[in-house]
């Protein structure tokens, strides 16, 4: 699954628009909606995006061993 699906699905969970999104991480609608549809969100992009819904961005590598990068 892209960021720009996982993002669409935090927008529709917490029954929310792009533009209310856009508005609460201070950028444009329009941007934040060519960054969705173009999947060019930086790592700092989607901490703020699940911030600003009330959650938390995190990614990372996680190995069968539990090693976690």
């Amino acid at each position: 699954m892209t960021n720009a699906q996982k993002v669409k699905m935090a927008i529709a969970y917490k029954n929310t628009s792009q533009k209310e999104l856009a508005d609460a991480i201070g950028t444009s609608t329009q941007n934040l909606s060519q960054k969705i549809s173009r999947d060019t969100l930086s790592a700092t992009e989607l901490e703020k995006i699940a911030a600003a819904l009330g959650g938390v961005y995190v990614s990372r590598f996680e190995f069968p061993d539990g090693t976690k990068i």
